[in-house]
């Protein structure tokens, strides 16, 4: 499958729901600054911001119904809950997700990127360095779940060998067959049933289980 141009995507953007603090709260000054230039950022490079969304516990579903391709979160100081929201949001449908933030503790980076952030960004918001994050976010997600497929399927593969190898065992204990011959037994059960040889092979066992 050809590579999805970053720009073509339509984003996310999860951040604080002003960019008109209190003109006294400095820390929320930063915040809604930040958060402008990183907006900036994304409309100069042509990016399809479909919606800027708060993280509260609405999240998962706006982003159910949006089905965003990436998610930027614009994450406050302390960034924990909003990374809940937004883990919480695509464990079941796995996006690229990039954080931008302030903060500099690095401490739970290992955290948030078990927990499904794509890339982790600390000051990185001048807008000329928003195209290449997402770039390598976009081409990292893509390589991972290349991986996390091919895994998948190695591990359908160990297991349905598994379950031919213990129905075979059941054919040639209980007609006295030999190796082949079992295996060509459960070859034309799942022709002649449209099914796979494992799931034969599973329907064998689940008889035998009973049956004794």
């Amino acid at each position: 499958m050809a590579p999805t141009p970053a720009s073509s995507l339509r984003i996310v953007i999860v951040a604080p729901e002003t960019l008109n603090p209190d003109p006294s709260d400095v820390e929320a000054g930063w915040e809604a600054e930040r958060s402008r230039s990183l907006r900036i950022g994304l409309l100069q490079g042509g990016y399809d911001v479909v919606a800027v969304l708060p993280a509260d516990v609405f999240l998962p579903d706006r982003l159910a119904q949006i089905q965003p391709d990436m998610i930027i979160v614009d994450a406050e100081s302390q960034a924990r809950d909003t990374l809940e929201h937004v883990v919480v949001a695509t464990r079941d449908a796995r996006r690229p997700i990039v954080l931008f933030t302030d903060d500099d503790d690095t401490s739970h980076v290992k955290d948030a990127i078990a927990a499904g952030v794509t890339v982790y960004v600390v000051a990185g918001l001048a807008p000329e360095r928003i195209k290449p994050v997402l770039d390598v976010a976009l081409a990292r997600f893509q390589h991972e779940e290349a991986l996390r497929r091919e895994l998948a399927k190695t591990r359908t593969q160990l297991q349905d060998r598994k379950l031919v190898e213990r129905a075979k065992g059941i054919l040639m204990k209980r007609y006295g067959c030999d190796e082949q011959q079992a295996y060509e037994r459960l070859r034309k059960a799942a022709m002649d049933k449209g099914l796979r040889i494992a799931e034969v092979a599973q329907r064998l066992i689940d008889v035998a289980d009973v049956i004794g």
